[in-house]
């Protein structure tokens, strides 16, 4: 049994966003569905439909970062920070492809914000609950951990966003990128199976 929403230590639950405007299509978008039969793509801020699946696939750390936010009361469209941290350097468009999240860019806006935003890239899982007592995290870890029954096939190129431990000490993140409900919000690992997936860096955002 899942411990129950008092289970949380380090306070109240961040409103979840997706990287894709309609989470229950997240599944078919990763099974390859294009991202511009969203219905609810004007609502990303992106300029046409086309844009919006261009990008939709690179930002899990805005998600992230839109989900912490409105924990503060910010309401923003996921491209209406994109195009923020975008400005300081957190994406870049080349003739290759899009580069980010690029954590510098994000924590300098972050700090245009007022909010003390700090990169770590020496964390592990076991000192992940200690740092929710003060912190959100941003984390790097493998797109695969909506899947943490299996062996994890490696580390990072995903962001999720942690916000507590439960009771039993389990870590509790949002998913921007889970393909269900039990694999998007409120998603308890414990940090050993964290740790599988964890590449052992991210954004620190004060509470």
């Amino acid at each position: 049994m899942r411990p129950s929403e008092g289970g949380n230590r380090q306070g109240a639950v961040p409103p979840y966003f997706g990287q894709w405007e309609s989470p229950r299509r997240i599944r078919g978008f990763l099974a390859g569905r294009d991202a511009a039969q969203d219905p609810l793509w004007p609502a990303s801020g992106a300029q046409t439909a086309a844009e919006y699946a261009i990008w939709a696939d690179h930002l899990c750390g805005m998600a992230c970062l839109k989900m912490a936010l409105a924990g503060r009361g910010q309401t923003w469209s996921i491209h209406a920070l994109r195009r923020a941290v975008q400005g300081h350097g957190g994406y870049v468009e080349t003739p290759e492809g899009i580069k980010g999240l690029i954590y510098a860019g994000a924590v300098e806006w972050l700090r245009t914000q007022d909010i003390a935003a700090a990169i770590r890239v020496d964390l592990t899982a076991g000192k992940l609950a200690g740092l929710l007592t003060t912190h959100l995290i941003i984390a790097s870890v493998h797109p695969a951990i909506r899947r943490p029954e299996c062996q994890p096939p490696g580390r990072g190129g995903h962001l999720v966003l942690l916000f507590g431990t439960d009771s039993e000490g389990c870590l509790r993140f949002h998913n921007p990128s889970g393909d269900s409900v039990a694999t998007q919000r409120d998603v308890r690992l414990t940090p050993r199976q964290f740790g599988g997936f964890f590449a052992g860096r991210g954004i620190l955002l004060p509470r």
